[in-house]
């Protein structure tokens, strides 16, 4: 069933009134109006996507209504209706801003197909909107990680995507949170419809609420014209609330009522309006921890966290470094010189297969393109790396790793491999099998590499 809003105009009581009552009953939400200027308050509400309108009416005429809805920046779209077959009536509601006209007396089949092909046009409309916000290249093609955790987590998102849970991702900054979310939607019944993704932390607190669900004309000072909010921009598809644990305790009870009833209400409105929206959140923070410290609501912790996915730190799974890596630089490669490969010194490789990543693939990314720019003659070096990749590394956030003298590249790479398993083993309270899955590496391979390590001590 579709949830648009359709606004039915007419000055004669029986036309209205039937009208409404077919619109009604094929499934759309519908209002009706007597006369322009009544019709002109109700738009500046915001509510309505559509507006079947007559022309000849007696205190405002329909192109007129047309006109002042468009000088007010109001977003429905106009079907006029008129009693004559005049051509230059017609170009006149076009030129106005009206989608189509249909010519009176009109038929219950014509109205309802028309406002169809209508909330269709809007449906395509609104989801090329949401495209434009995706930062994800869809041209890009899809970089295949074969870690154990990676398969896990596609196993995960094949089983819930068909499904209309909502869904908790969690994992550090830059692990590809973002990515995941996406990958649900698309792997979902509602991949033709909008994916929104919202950054809970970056909207203004004061804001939040009418960015979620709009507000009216003069909801608040600077509302100078009515807003439909996030939440009816991805109806019928899935809105991504990204560092959700960032969200204010005062939106978390209306989210919370949004994720029950299915409804919104826009800010200064008296009524409430549905929406169909699937919810994917996502966050890097402890949310059990702030609900024990009541900054975060239980009960809204268990509606979003239906369907858990936690995704690993690049530091655990090095084998998709290298295939990061790789992939990053291919893509990069792309806007040098055509024709002209783009290589990397072997020192270069292994400092960056050996670096913990803190900032996950984000940073990785960033580092690849940064060297790409540096890079002399399409060839990366150890030079054209960061000072914190080239000189050392961090490992979780416990100081850097610094140059030892005397010692060549290959070792002081391997001193650092060592330093990473043991602070693995010691994390894993001595069991290195456990470590072992940690560091995605096999036992034996972590065996080899301890011994590797006395030898050299």
């Amino acid at each position: 069933m579709s949830v648009s809003q359709v606004l039915v105009v007419d000055d004669e009581t029986a036309i209205r009134q039937v009208m409404a009552s077919y619109i009604k009953q094929a499934g759309y939400l519908v209002d009706s109006a007597k006369n322009g200027e009544e019709a002109l308050s109700k738009l500046a509400d915001g509510d309505f996507d559509i507006v079947v309108c007559d022309i000849n009416m007696p205190d405002i005429s329909g192109i007129d209504v047309v006109h002042r809805a468009s000088k007010a920046s109001i977003e429905a779209s106009f079907i006029m209706m008129t009693a004559y077959a005049s051509m230059d009536v017609a170009i006149e509601a076009m030129r106005a801003g009206a989608h189509d006209f249909i010519i009176k007396p009109v038929r219950e089949e014509d109205v309802l197909h028309r406002i169809a092909l209508l909330d269709k046009l809007i449906g395509m409309r609104n989801e090329n909107r949401a495209l434009r916000r995706v930062v994800m290249s869809e041209k890009e093609g899809a970089c295949v990680l074969e870690s154990q955790a990676v398969k896990e987590i596609d196993r995960l998102v094949e089983k819930v995507a068909p499904t209309d849970n909502t869904v908790l991702i969690t994992g550090e900054s830059g692990v590809g949170k973002g990515m995941v979310a996406r990958d649900i939607h698309m792997r979902s019944d509602r991949a033709d419809a909008p994916f929104i993704p919202v950054n809970c932390g970056a909207i203004p607190e004061n804001l939040v609420e009418s960015e979620f669900f709009g507000h009216v004309k003069g909801a608040f000072t600077g509302a100078v014209k009515a807003k439909k909010g996030l939440f009816l921009e991805a109806n019928g598809g899935t809105i991504f609330l990204d560092e959700i644990g960032e969200l204010p305790l005062a939106l978390q009870v209306k989210l919370l009522h949004v994720i029950e009833s299915k409804e919104i209400r826009p800010v200064g409105h008296e009524r409430t309006r549905p929406v169909d929206v699937r919810i994917v959140t996502a966050t890097n923070r402890d949310l059990p921890h702030m609900v024990k410290g009541g900054t975060f609501r239980e009960d809204l912790y268990f509606r979003i966290n239906v369907f858990h996915i936690d995704i690993p730190s690049l530091k655990v799974r090095k084998e998709d470094v290298a295939t990061l890596m790789k992939y990053f630089i291919g893509r990069e490669a792309g806007k040098l010189t055509p024709g002209k490969p783009l290589t990397i010194d072997p020192e270069a490789e292994e400092l960056l297969l050996s670096y913990d990543w803190p900032g996950n693939v984000r940073e990785l990314e960033n580092v690849v393109s940064r060297a790409v720019t540096l890079a002399d003659n399409n060839n990366i070096t150890i030079a054209d790396l960061p000072p914190h990749v080239s000189k050392g590394s961090s490992f979780g956030g416990h100081g850097a790793v610094a140059v030892e003298n005397g010692m060549g590249l290959r070792e002081q790479v391997q001193a650092f491999e060592g330093r990473v398993i043991e602070k693995a083993i010691q994390e894993a309270n001595g069991d290195r099998k456990l470590a072992a899955e940690r560091l995605d590496i096999g036992l034996s391979s972590l065996y080899r590499k301890l011994d590797e390590n006395e030898k050299t001590a």
